[in-house]
């Protein structure tokens, strides 16, 4: 456990870390043309290879999970269903390829569309979900690290020029391929491969209800980029692009408690342990609520100075999308809790399936109605609109089975002390600092207060509790080397 959350805290780290040091320069470089171009054509693809995992991801992770001491059960399971996920990404590929030589709109760098296949092509060699259901963080987050380190390195070297968008599409392609590549080759102690006496059609039921929640993920991270691209143009999908990795730069950390728990907790409610399902999902609850509503209201207030920052001036027509994403952290927080924590170790496959296809109408229904008129802005109000509904509706249907309780009066207290946010920012912005200084600042500032409000004011002593649950965790990893 000590181990895991040392290296699911480098993971969240490198997460955090990766676009602060790329995106701001290649943004510069490419402008919101070049970055929409690039974002448009990786969109389209991922989508394609999203529908073509068909659940096995979050399905496989479980599945490993029940045979995590057994090799013999692992290998069967983990060659059932990558042998599904490699006929799916054969199928997605050839249907991507019909739609691109047939659709005169992709006749417009089509070279990049077919360097794109391979996300599709080669989707089947993303097995993080083998590594997470053995529990093996340390192999995912030394991968996920070396590779963005690598991809990083390849930005600052040969994006140079505008012209360059296409080789940061294949930087891209490659730091994305890469790691899933070298983790296949790392599999060999770990499963057997084998393709005989499989078993496939038992997984397909569960897989199919459980591809509704990959394509959940899709509809907040792709469709919107692809109808945005489809109904607009290169610059708007670039001003959005800027809008959404600003938003969502916090979510990896604030969903980090609940990927280290999530083995826990679906041991406990295999055991049927509720109690201690109760008290797992109270600290995330807490974790989630503390991290999550200062960051939307620093987001929303200073997004003219991230946008500023980060993407550059030319991208500051996307700080009204940034304003209304800047809830993202929150709802997906949430989202994730109820999903990870609950739904999934529970296998509410069927109640996941209606809970994304609910918010995959509002989505498509939103931006369609929505972008015409107003742009970027109209996909950002669909993004959240979306994620509302199926966050919701997640909470229903948990409500449904279980008799969980929350600590909602902790959404109160901590918008409380994020309003005082608001005469901070203005004050500091009345002094005309230069950007990096203003908004140095105000962070450093809006934080201060922020936690002497809950510290001091509402007795809210969680920052001492995960002060002490990191000294606990990182003496203990210090102990075991």
């Amino acid at each position: 456990m000590a181990k895991n959350y040392f290296y699911n805290l480098l993971l969240t780290l490198a997460n955090l870390l990766f676009p602060v040091l790329s995106f701001p320069y290649v943004s510069r470089v490419l402008g919101p043309e070049g970055i929409g171009k690039v974002q448009f054509v990786f969109s389209f693809a991922q989508y394609f290879s999203i529908i073509a995992s068909i659940g096995v991801p979050i399905y496989g992770m479980k599945e490993i999970a029940r045979y995590k001491d057994d090799m013999q059960g692992r290998s069967q399971v983990f060659s059932e269903l990558i042998s599904i996920h490699s006929l799916m990404c054969i199928s997605l590929s050839l249907i991507y390829l019909v739609v691109v030589f047939t659709v005169p709109y992709f006749s417009t760098n089509r070279e990049m569309y077919l360097g794109a296949t391979l996300l599709i092509l080669l989707g089947f060699t993303a097995i993080e979900w083998l590594y997470s259901g053995m529990e093996e963080f340390r192999s995912i987050a030394l991968r996920s690290v070396l590779f963005k380190a690598i991809g990083l390195a390849l930005l600052y070297t040969f994006i140079k020029s505008r012209s360059d968008y296409s080789l940061y599409l294949y930087i891209m392609i490659f730091s994305f391929l890469g790691n899933n590549i070298l983790s296949l080759f790392l599999i060999k102690h770990k499963v057997k491969l084998g393709f005989t006496n499989l078993q496939l059609r038992k997984h397909l039921m569960p897989l199919m209800f459980i591809l509704g929640t990959t394509l959940a993920a899709s509809m907040y991270t792709d469709m919107d980029t692809v109808l945005l691209g489809f109904l607009s143009n290169d610059k708007t999908v670039g001003l959005y692009t800027a809008a959404v990795k600003l938003s969502k730069i916090a979510i990896p950390f604030v969903t980090s408690m609940g990927i280290i728990l999530m083995p826990k907790i679906a041991k406990d409610f295999a055991d049927k342990n509720m109690a201690e399902v109760q008290q797992t999902l109270n600290q995330t609850f807490r974790f989630i609520v503390f991290f999550s509503v200062p960051v939307v209201f620093g987001l929303a207030l200073l997004a003219p100075e991230f946008i500023a920052l980060f993407s550059g001036k030319a991208f500051l027509a996307a700080a009204n999308s940034m304003r209304i994403l800047s809830l993202l952290p929150f709802i997906i927080g949430l989202g994730h809790l109820f999903l990870f924590l609950v739904l999934v170790p529970a296998g509410k496959n069927r109640e996941m399936f209606f809970c994304v296809l609910g918010g995959l109408v509002i989505s498509l229904i939103l931006n369609v109605l929505l972008i015409p008129h107003f742009q970027e802005v109209g996909s950002s109000i669909a993004n959240i609109c979306s994620e509302i509904v199926v966050t919701g509706l997640y909470f229903y249907f948990i409500n449904k089975h279980f008799k969980f309780t929350y600590g909602w009066v902790l959404i109160l207290k901590a918008a409380l002390s994020a309003l005082l946010f608001i005469p901070i920012i203005i004050l500091v912005r009345y002094l005309s600092l230069k950007l990096m200084y203003s908004l140095s600042i105000s962070v450093i500032g809006c934080a201060a207060v922020y936690l002497i409000v809950q510290l001091f004011v509402f007795k809210n002593n969680f920052v001492f509790d995960i002060l002490n649950f990191v000294k606990t965790k990182f003496s203990k990893v210090g102990v075991s080397k």
